[in-house]
């Protein structure tokens, strides 16, 4: 009977050694939140003051509304109603309750400013909140003022709460998390910031005025290099030696995200496979 018995103990400690190893690789490296992978991709501006008042102190991405209606306020307003934005289409805050909207309301007995945000506005993601069991994500934004030519500065900032279908965020991926925001705030991709392109009309002018004296000169002048391309398959030194070292690097295994001021570059197995 003894013997029986430690043959028994013998053949329990055998299965547990055999499957521990298993146990460990099945679990392997803890997945990485969706809040996390999303403040990874929006680097978020960060405010301040000066003798001027409110003023930006590091720019964040900047990010473009496609669709308006999103409800502003003041910036140093605590009370932001949220804008709802769910299958494509900009929820504004209830028209009674938010009577005179555009034109002040009257909340807590004070008269409050408000104002829609337009299409084509630019901003900067200052807050991004991610809520599983209401299968919502929040993305808080601050009025690019300088880029958006607004003098003297406002600020307006504004809530907006992604809803997704019920039960369904903790199973989407962050890149369809992703695309989804994109549908009303877009990564910024035009060249160069407002400021620059005014400098830039006014260097046009003298350049029309110098084609006039001299137009042969200007026509010789040498063509602008080939831009750099970025192809599916290459690899991250490739990427790297044509556009330059990523801002941020998003490290998820066998996928990785490099993360450039303009661009998303995702890799899949040390090739990339998308770019946004």
């Amino acid at each position: 009977m003894r013997q029986k018995i430690e043959m028994a103990v013998l053949l329990v400690a055998l299965i547990i050694v055999g499957i521990a190893p298993c146990l460990v690789v099945a679990q392997g490296a803890p997945a990485v939140p969706l809040e996390d992978q999303l403040k990874a991709q929006y680097t978020l501006v960060k405010m301040g003051a000066d003798t001027g008042g409110t003023a930006v102190v590091d720019q964040g991405t900047i990010l473009v509304i496609k669709k308006g209606g999103i409800l502003s306020v003041p910036y140093g307003d605590t009370s932001v109603v949220p804008t709802k934005y769910q299958d494509g289409v900009v929820h504004s805050p209830n028209t009674m309750v938010m009577k005179g909207l555009g034109f002040g309301m009257k909340r807590f007995g004070k008269e409050q400013t408000t104002r829609l945000m337009q299409a084509g506005e630019k901003v900067y993601p200052s807050k991004v909140a991610v809520n599983l069991p209401k299968d919502q994500v929040t993305i808080s934004i601050i009025a690019c003022d300088s880029c958006n030519n607004v003098s003297p500065t406002t600020f307006y900032k504004a809530d907006v709460v992604f809803q997704f279908a019920k039960g369904s965020l903790a199973t989407t991926s962050p890149s369809q998390v992703e695309d989804a925001i994109a549908g009303l705030l877009a990564f910024d991709d035009s060249p160069g910031d407002q400021g620059g392109g005014q400098g830039g009309n006014g260097n046009g002018n003298d350049q029309q005025g110098g084609n006039q004296g001299g137009g042969g000169q200007a026509q010789q002048q040498a063509p602008p290099p080939e831009p750099q391309q970025i192809e599916k398959g290459q690899t991250p030194d490739q990427v790297k030696a044509a556009i330059g070292v990523p801002d941020k690097i998003v490290n998820l295994g066998a996928k990785q995200i490099y993360v450039y001021k303009d661009i998303k570059v995702t890799f899949i197995n040390g090739k990339v496979s998308d770019v946004q």
